[in-house]
């Protein structure tokens, strides 16, 4: 008994230390901050299952790369279940779980290092054996809804790694199969591999997908649109100059994923608040250039190198209502100089 007990003090204990005491709600909101644990190196692809022949992820194994307690994050979609339908969501049958539930408390560490690593620091090893409600699964679609309902940095950077594995499976399986068999065939010619290894890798750059000219983001695909201007940012290798009337420190934290050595400047109107947050961000990483605009503009622009986008939106807003992202012909010249 004695042992037991120890055992389950220590669960508790390093389930705390994994979550953040302050846990603010907002809305439908959820905010919840993760210390103590880094999952940089979570192999997300390997907690990815096939049910009723749907890739999907489960709501525990959700819950420990979010930072949140599986009952919270099951809360917060039944408070907006209208955005969850059947073929986003759905919950496992009893047979269904039974067969899962015998994998994973029998799965061998080397089989599954991420989960292993993972529920060894949350303490749920033996928690597994212990729910007795059915656990929820998540499509593709599904998991990209989260990010609309849970408040944190952690779920919505967690949502974008996750749908970046999902989309490049996808890919993979859809765009790439040939190539895949002509590397495999490439051991039975061993004189030839270099130059086909090489005449491969090439074509797999050519069938990779490229940002479109133009998206519309319906109201509430927030992640989509940030998603979006954040692979815009990360396609920049010249400059970055964003014109925006309202700016705040989310357009801080998106230019942070441009690369390095890109300048970024913001165009805007004076405000106080997010001055103070630029000096601050500008003392500790790259800088951010601020130009206050001469007078007020009703659009929004982003210039990428030598290419201009109209956004319908605010970058801080983009996907809270029905907008859209534009590439236009005019050179990014014409733009900067009518601001003038």
């Amino acid at each position: 008994m004695a042992k037991k007990k120890k055992i389950e003090e220590d669960s508790e204990l390093v389930a705390n230390s994994c979550l953040a005491s302050d846990r603010r709600s907002s809305g439908d909101q959820l905010s919840v901050e993760v210390v103590n644990y880094n999952l940089n190196n979570a192999d997300i692809e390997s907690l990815i299952r096939t049910i009723r022949g749907q890739k999907v992820m489960l709501d525990f194994d959700l819950s420990m790369l979010y930072g949140v307690k599986t009952k919270r994050l099951n809360e917060q979609v039944k408070r907006n279940i209208k955005r969850f339908p059947d073929d986003f969501m759905f919950q496992l049958a009893t047979e269904e779980w039974n067969i899962l539930r015998s994998q994973i408390v029998t799965a061998k560490p080397a089989e599954n290092k991420t989960i292993t690593l993972l529920r060894s620091q949350f303490a749920t090893a033996k928690d597994i054996s212990k729910i007795r409600t059915l656990p929820y699964a998540f499509t593709r679609e599904g998991i990209g809804m989260l990010s609309s309902v849970l408040g944190s940095d952690t779920a919505i950077e967690m949502n974008i790694r996750i749908m970046r594995v999902f989309t490049a499976a996808h890919q993979i399986m859809e765009n790439n199969a040939l190539l895949f068999q002509k590397v495999l065939h490439l051991e039975q010619h061993q004189q030839e591999t270099d130059e086909r290894i090489e005449h491969i890798l090439t074509k797999m750059d050519d069938n990779s997908p490229n940002l479109l000219p133009e998206q519309i983001f319906q109201t509430g695909c927030v992640w989509d649109a940030w998603a979006y201007v954040s692979e815009l940012v990360r396609s920049a290798r010249e400059r970055i100059e964003l014109i925006d009337n309202f700016v705040d420190d989310r357009v801080l934290s998106l230019l942070m994923k441009r690369g390095e050595g890109v300048p970024a400047t913001i165009h805007s109107r004076f405000a106080k608040d997010f001055l103070t947050d630029l000096e601050k961000h500008n003392k500790q990483y790259a800088e951010v250039k601020f130009v206050q605009l001469p007078h007020k503009n009703h659009d929004r622009f982003l210039i990428i190198d030598d290419t201009v986008y109209l956004l319908g939106a605010s970058v801080k807003d983009m996907g809270n209502g029905l907008c859209a992202v534009t590439k236009l012909t005019v050179r990014p010249e014409t733009v900067l100089g009518m601001l003038k």
